[in-house]
């Protein structure tokens, strides 16, 4: 007995060394009061800052295959199609990974509870994600509210012209707008969701959110498009940021901060009001 005793606790019940190559899954494991299992997480990590402070092990394309072995992971977890040749290399080199792929709000709320799961905190998990859908129902209940739903486009990338990626779509109209490119919510990748800027301008959005991918906005460039100064969004001044660190990321940021932004820009040009902005178009803080 006592040899099967040593064979069985080689290994603890759940891993205890965990690298994130992506920040909503560093994000997710904070949350259920897991942040000390992380022991490596993406350079592009921002939620939540203290752990910027480990170990930066990768972008979302790339990543330090030897750093990682370093660290002696026993679990490794990523997002996309786009890294499964990371977890590929990392799976020949003998590292457990789990690679998510949520692409809808409903796939971000299992994925939270997955997450849970695979550290054994499976009711802290089922937990969060009730917070999250209940803050989901709170704005979709205040968008009953209001006079009419304006026609939103995001921006997630400027040349080529990109959309939104799904789970912002639907968060779009939970808070109360119709997304006028709302069909290429069904596509899994980026290249599905490319517009021409002249088709976009024809759909007249009467709101422009923009957000592109790791990169500043320029508010300019999209007023400066052709046909665009007839575009209701530009003659209304209704154009804004919104930092990719809370809407990009598939994860608990976007059900919170991101969805409670999206919904301060569609009430208030619901409204027929605009918010105050920075000089680079971000919103300002609410007091």
């Amino acid at each position: 007995m006592r040899d099967l005793d040593a064979l069985l606790g080689n290994a603890p019940r759940y891993p205890q060394r965990i690298v994130c190559m992506t920040e909503e899954t560093t994000e997710t494991l904070y949350r259920l009061g897991a942040g000390d299992l992380v022991v490596g997480v993406s350079g592009f990590t921002v939620r939540p800052p203290e752990a910027r402070q480990k170990p930066h092990i990768s972008t979302f394309l790339e990543a330090e295959f030897d750093q990682i072995l370093d660290l002696r992971p026993d679990l490794v977890l990523g997002f996309s199609d786009l890294q499964a040749g990371l977890g590929k290399e990392l799976a020949k080199r003998g590292v457990p990974v789990y690679i998510f792929n949520q692409r809808s709000v409903a796939e971000v709320l299992q994925t939270v509870r997955v997450i849970g799961a695979l550290v054994g905190l499976a009711a802290q998990a089922d937990e969060l994600a009730r917070e999250l859908q209940s803050n989901l129902e709170a704005v979709h209940q205040q968008a009953s509210g209001l006079p009419r739903r304006p026609r939103a486009f995001f921006e997630e990338w400027h040349e080529p012209l990109i959309s939104g990626i799904r789970w912002v779509s639907e968060l779009i109209e939970i808070a109360g707008a119709d997304d006028v490119c709302k069909e290429s919510r069904e596509q899994q990748g980026a290249k599905g969701r490319i517009y021409e800027p002249q088709e976009v301008a024809r759909r007249d959005p009467e709101v422009v959110i923009a957000s592109w991918c790791g990169r500043k906005a320029s508010l300019e460039t999209i007023r400066a498009r052709e046909g665009w100064d007839q575009v209701t969004a530009v003659r209304e001044d209704q154009i804004y940021e919104l930092s990719s660190s809370v809407i990009l990321q598939p994860g608990p940021a976007a059900l919170t901060d991101g969805v409670d932004q999206l919904a301060r820009i569609v009430t208030a040009v619901a409204e027929g009001r605009k918010l105050p902005r920075k000089k680079d178009g971000d919103l300002r803080r609410a007091d």
